[in-house]
């Protein structure tokens, strides 16, 4: 038999209080797409950051492509593996253009500059291998999720010299919708039947059924199963990752929604062109859509971290003004963001500081210092509410494991009880047993009053969660489906624009809104 690309053996790595890997073995063969999945806390995240060099094991040995048994250095590393990483590792006040950069050589021979627009149009080649076209000379922290995985994508992929390397991704389609995801997997089967070998790691565990052909689970840093994917189904990797059979969340609730709650008329910007829609309370309301359709921006909008270009937004029957999340907290909003790490908690503070950032009124003395005592005992109140593990107020956030940042990133916004709740990409990058949780307190939310937004590039979440779906497309709505009529196909179809009789309808709507 052929020697594998990569081999690992008994992989070991201890931090202080936890054992994150206890022997991990693996390998990965030329061609192969091999699955690593696993629940949050498992021990993914610290096998990708040892093959990358980014953490020395204490036990173990990485051979690669039989070059020897020692655990390589960073340097060496990715000289023949390749990462994407969860958290992309862009520069985000660079632009495409000069992150694709950091990959290579600069220029002409290694030192003449290359002229910047030969540098452009190959950055703008690389993104369009993926359906993309956006301006490569922006900062990417101006690019959505979705933009800058796109980039993370094509800067791994760039200037292989020899195909039989070895490509890491981690989480690539977090941020990802549909279509999107059709094609990074269009381009992995091709740099995998090109020779390369392929570890891809994933919460979404139809994605993995999909694309692997070999799953390995780790739990509590040991590997549990290593077997072939088509052996396989949704239950059984549930089963593997966890343990045991998971509980189904408990999504059900009075379908009585109330008086509206958030009502919005022509709202414009980004690439939002003209949104009208109407949210009750103690409804859920989804917001389906490809790249580019709005769908990814219309949160940010609503709440004021992007500015509007135009429209009206009223909370209760109150005017909201655009661009300005004060008056958003203070007109009763929540907004968790897609990207919880940069935008929806602070990493360095600990886990009671985050959770008490937006409103420590209640919590202040007379003399306006913070009761330091009541704020203990709220913060144990919801780290047992929540489930968070460790159940530790003062452990930094970036510490928690990603379903334990994203619960208490929405944890933050629950303890105002909100009358409008903002959610973009609530699950993304948890695992099974955390999304759960997740579904289980947004329907109780709204179950208590408050009108929940969801927006997500997951289809069966849409229509496991929301009462109703609005279809975005081009910047407009081009769809509205109910219950009776929601589900993930109609979903795709609405958002490829396959339905032709909608379009025409969404214009005729649009204008006779337009003045609303």
């Amino acid at each position: 038999m052929t020697a594998p690309l990569l081999s690992v053996a008994g992989l070991t790595k201890t931090f202080p209080g936890l054992r994150a890997l206890d022997g991990v073995s693996l390998d990965v063969a030329s061609g192969e797409i091999l699955a690593v999945v696993g629940q949050n806390g498992s021990g993914k995240s610290t096998l990708v950051k040892i093959l990358a060099g980014l953490l020395e094991a204490d036990a173990g040995t990485v051979e690669v492509r039989g070059r020897d048994g020692r655990v390589p250095s960073e340097h060496e590393a990715t000289a023949e593996l390749h990462f994407i990483h969860q958290d992309l590792g862009l520069i985000s006040m660079l632009s495409t253009v000069e992150n694709l950069d950091l990959s290579h050589d600069l220029g002409r021979h290694g030192f003449l500059p290359a002229p910047r627009r030969e540098e452009a149009r190959r950055a703008t080649e690389l993104i369009a291998r993926f359906g993309a076209s956006f301006d490569v000379g922006m900062p990417t922290s101006e690019l959505t999720a979705a933009e800058r995985s796109i980039v993370a994508i094509a800067r791994a992929l760039e200037g292989w010299l020899r195909p039989d390397n070895v490509l890491v991704l981690d989480e690539p389609t977090a941020a990802l919708a549909a279509d999107e995801v059709s094609r990074l997997f269009t381009a992995i089967r091709h740099v995998a039947e090109a020779g390369a070998g392929i570890i891809f790691i994933s919460h979404r565990l139809d994605e993995v059924m999909e694309l692997a052909d070999r799953v390995v689970a780790l739990r509590d840093g040991h590997v549990v199963a290593d077997v072939p994917a088509a052996q396989v189904d949704h239950e059984a990797l549930v089963r593997m990752i966890a343990g045991h059979d998971l509980a189904r969340a408990n999504l059900e609730r009075a379908l009585h929604p109330g008086d509206p709650v958030l009502t919005v008329r022509g709202l414009a910007g980004a690439t939002v062109a003209h949104v009208d829609l109407d949210l009750r309370a103690g409804e859920i309301l989804g917001v389906s859509g490809l790249l580019g359709s709005g769908r990814e921006h219309l949160a940010s909008l609503l709440f004021g971290a992007l500015p509007r270009k135009r429209g009206h937004v009223r909370v209760a029957g109150r005017a909201l003004r655009g661009g300005d999340p004060r008056a958003a907290i203070a007109r009763d909003l929540g907004f968790v963001p897609a990207d919880r790490r940069t935008a929806g908690l602070v990493l360095d503070m600990c886990v009671r500081e985050n959770l008490t950032l937006p409103r420590l009124a209640p919590l202040r003395r007379p003399t306006g210092r913070l009761d330091a005592g009541a704020e203990r005992n709220e913060t144990r109140a919801w780290i047992r509410k929540m489930g968070l593990r460790p159940p530790e107020p003062e452990r930094p956030v970036g510490l928690l494991s990603g379903g334990n940042q994203q619960k208490l990133a929405l944890a933050k916004w629950l303890r105002n009880e909100p009358k409008v709740l903002l959610l973009d990409e609530p699950t993304q990058g948890v695992d099974v047993g955390a999304k759960a949780s997740i579904y289980e307190l947004v329907a109780s939310a709204a179950e208590q009053g408050a009108g929940v937004l969801v927006s997500s590039s997951d289809a069966k979440e849409l229509t496991l969660l929301c009462d109703r779906v609005l279809v975005l497309r081009d910047g407009f709505v081009a769809a509205e489906l109910d219950r009776g009529s929601l589900n993930e196909a109609q979903l795709i179809r609405e958002s490829l624009g396959l339905s032709g009789d909608r379009r025409e309808a969404r214009f005729a709507t649009t204008s006779e809104r337009s003045d609303g």
